[in-house]
This record gives structure tokens, C-alpha cells and sequence, in this order.
């Protein structure tokens, strides 16, 4: 990116922003209740630069869309927040290499914050970008969408996607029990972790992954971490192409997460300053990992799943013809959980969208009966 900063090459610059035409300075557009307002349409070739957005709110209720070359569901279709690497309808200020965020109001819930995402774009023939407001009141929201435009299509070229997914709670098998100890400790391979691990993407087709952000919402209270990456390319086997060590590791810390943003890696929202709520990423610029046919991004949720916090994640990768990304949960389902007065989580049923719940095999149901032993 940076060595080509000084190369000469055709192509036109264009942005689409929120401007008041008028020539005054109301430059928000308000989006009504229900309604999906198209940001951009920008005809190709071509290529989106840069994306920057403020709002005052509706980081959960509002969608950013992008779709494609007139392909007929979008390739990008992510909560607001979220798709910035910012989890939990809460904002925060950080820098990456591909997003960041400033705010005056760090880590609070639905305060004003501006968005960037520097992650290139490109595209053949046309690209709409869109907000939908799932909220039940107006939205109000300013943007710039930057982009270029160039005479024919760039070789080689694969299309960004984005999708958001949620498990709340995750259906971990034994969430009493505390994360380190040998009752946790069970064996997690083969098609017991295929089939039980939180999904952050599954996909197929050809492309490359460039990386996630994961948000948890801490109910245990103590680590939510401990659980080992895993990823497998182009079908199943095992052990997987890539195996890693623990959630802090894939995530390029150690010893937990610590309050650092770096531009690869780190902790866009950290749970020390947000009693329980914690959003972090990893970006494989260098290492984007490749396939050919497809590809399943997971990761275990404490050890061997037994935990059973909320997960929810963003998934970012390219790939050779424009796919649909999964729909989110709608928008009561992805709400974050709140605490009452006195601290304590306020579980709503109707709310929430379970993970898959893990059927304890005779493994885990022994750890389960020595920990109630032990602690009962």
C-alpha cells in the first residue's frame, strides 16, 4: 500500500457523501424507521477507498450493506458498529490498520463516534452501499464514501464480504465451571471441535480470509478466553490446516487481553473499562489465509466449549465472485445484554439467539459431576 503511494496510474477520484446540496450545513441524511437508504451507487469499474461514518446511535439497528456487480443479496450486511470493529452498540476510540474510531465519550453505549474503514474494495461493474435503519425512530447519519474509477476491470480483483454472526449464549456444557481448572481441561479434537466450536466464518468458493473482531459479553465473570483457534481449508480433517494455543493468542496478545489497539491486532473495546463487555481483532494482512473451495474459521469458547457467554463476531475476506453474506439475527436478537441497577445481567428470552447447545459426552458430564462435588 504504501509503495504504491507513488505510482502514476489512471483512474478518477469520486466520493458520495451526505452533503447538504443546498449549499447549507445540514449535512445528515435522516433515515426513517424501516426504511434501507442507498448511500452510494457508483458505476464500474471500480474501486471503494475509504468509508467514514458519525451517528449519535443505533449501532446494533442499523445495517451497512454493499452488494456487488448487481448481484442479487449483498456481500456485506453487518450491524454499524460491528462492521468497525466495534461490538455491544458501544463506542470507543482505537487505530488499526483498517478501521478506526474516535470518540469524546470512550466507552459508553450510543454516543457520537466517527467511523473509518480503509479496507480496499473493488468491483466490475457497480457497487451499492446502503444503510438500513431497524430501529423504531429516525437515524441520523453523515458519511463520506470515497472512491476511483478506472477504465477496465483490476486483474485479479476479489470482492470484500463481510457478515456478522451471534450466539447468545453460546451453548457451552459446563459454563459453572472456571476457566483453568482440570475439570475444564477435557479433550477437544477431531469432529467434537468441528462440530461444537463457535463458527466466526464458513464459506465457500475462492479467496482469501483477512481477519475478524470478536465481541463477548462476560457473564462467568472471570476469563472468557482459553479457547483454541482452529481452521480448516478446503474440507474437513485433523488436525485442522491451522491449530492455534488460545483466544489471546490467535488474537496476537498473551496473559488475557490487555487496553491496546495496534494495527494488526488488539482490543477495541476492553472489559476492564466496560464491567463485562469486551470487543477484540485480528487483521492477517501479511498471512491472509487462502482456499480454494472453502473454508470454516473457528474458535473454542473457554476450553473444549463449556462456556456459555454471549459471542457475536464479524468475519472479513475476499473472494472471486461476490457471495451472499448470512443474515444477522434481527435486530431484537442482536441487542446487547444490559445489567439492572445492582450489576446483575438482565436475561431475556425472547431476545436471545442461542448457539447450538453441546450435548455433554461422558467426558464432560464426569467433570461436571466433580466440579458439583467439589463445589456443590
Amino acid at each position: 500500500m504504501i509503495n504504491e503511494l507513488s505510482t502514476l496510474r489512471n483512474g478518477k477520484a469520486g466520493r458520495r457523501s451526505s452533503w447538504n446540496t443546498t449549499g447549507r450545513n445540514a449535512d445528515a441524511w435522516t433515515i426513517q424507521p424501516g426504511e434501507s437508504k442507498v448511500l452510494a451507487d457508483i458505476k464500474g469499474p471500480g474501486a471503494i477507498t475509504h468509508i467514514w461514518m458519525t451517528q449519535g446511535n443505533h449501532y446494533r439497528e442499523c445495517l451497512l450493506k454493499i452488494t456487488w456487480d448487481n448481484a442479487q443479496r449483498p456481500s456485506v450486511l453487518v450491524p454499524l458498529g460491528d462492521f468497525f470493529c466495534l461490538g455491544h452498540g458501544i463506542v470507543n476510540s482505537f487505530q488499526s490498520l483498517l478501521f478506526t474510531a474516535s470518540t469524546a465519550r470512550n466507552n459508553k453505549f450510543n454516543q457520537g463516534c466517527a467511523l473509518n474503514c480503509y479496507a480496499r474494495m473493488p468491483f466490475g461493474q457497480r457497487a451499492v452501499v446502503e444503510l438500513i435503519n431497524e430501529s423504531n425512530e429516525p437515524h441520523r447519519q453523515y458519511f463520506y464514501i470515497d472512491y476511483e474509477v478506472f477504465d477496465k476491470p483490476q486483474p485479479d480483483a476479489g470482492y470484500f464480504h463481510a457478515e456478522f454472526r451471534r450466539a447468545n449464549p453460546f451453548g457451552g456444557w459446563g459454563h459453572e465451571i472456571k476457566v483453568n481448572t482440570p475439570e475444564a481441561n477435557i479433550a477437544n479434537k477431531g469432529e467434537l471441535a468441528w462440530d461444537n466450536n463457535y463458527v466466526i466464518l464458513k464459506t465457500r468458493g475462492r479467496g482469501h480470509y483477512v481477519g475478524c473482531n470478536l465481541s463477548v459479553t462476560n457473564f462467568q465473570g472471570t476469563w472468557w478466553g482459553e479457547g483454541d483457534d482452529m481452521i480448516w481449508v478446503d474440507g474437513y480433517k485433523w488436525p485442522p490446516d491451522l491449530h492455534g494455543t488460545g483466544s489471546e493468542d490467535y488474537l496476537n496478545q498473551a496473559w488475557g487481553m490487555q487496553t491496546n489497539a495496534f494495527l494488526r491486532n488488539g482490543s477495541s473495546i476492553h472489559e476492564s473499562d466496560t464491567d463485562g463487555y469486551q470487543t477484540s481483532y485480528v487483521l492477517h494482512v501479511e498471512n491472509p489465509i487462502r482456499f480454494e473451495k472453502d473454508i470454516k474459521v473457528t474458535i473454542e469458547h473457554g476450553h473444549g466449549n463449556h462456556l456459555a457467554n454471549e459471542m457475536s463476531s464479524v468475519a472479513y475476506w475476499y473472494a472471486d465472485k461476490a457471495a451472499a453474506a448470512i443474515a444477522p439475527p434481527r435486530v431484537a436478537k442482536r441487542l446487547p445484554i444490559l445489567r439492572d441497577n445492582q450489576g446483575r445481567w438482565l436475561y431475556d428470552k425472547k431476545s436471545q439467539c442461542p448457539g447450538k447447545t453441546i450435548a455433554p459426552n461422558a467426558e464432560m458430564k464426569r467433570m461436571k459431576a466433580r466440579w458439583a462435588k467439589k463445589h456443590g
